[in-house]
């Protein structure tokens, strides 16, 4: 009994800790993206709704080194915020808008 409530609580710690995709992008992204994803940021970057896990991954790594379209210089404060939990739990959100 002992062990299965210290399973228990383990895997609920880990639920608290994990990073809320849903969450980050509400605070970080919507303002630009709009609702799960189906706008063009300002009219200049592409709509990001639909682009899966790794692609969205690579787009704000390469933020977060200087790299990317019109909307680097917006985007990279926001990338570089990002821990790498962080980038994991919004690439997926974001790849959930379909």
């Amino acid at each position: 009994m002992k062990k299965i409530a210290c399973m228990l609580i383990s895997v609920a710690a880990v639920s608290l800790m994990a990073a809320d995709g849903e969450g980050i992008y509400k605070s970080k992204c919507f303002s630009c993206h709009g609702d799960k994803a189906s706008k063009s940021a300002l009219n200049k970057s592409q709509i990001i709704a639909g682009w899966d896990v790794a692609k969205i991954t690579a787009s704000i790594n390469g933020y977060k080194n200087g790299e990317g379209g019109p909307m680097k210089n917006v985007m990279k404060p926001i990338a570089t915020a990002l821990s790498d939990d962080d980038l994991k739990a919004v690439a997926t959100t974001i790849a959930s808008y379909k």
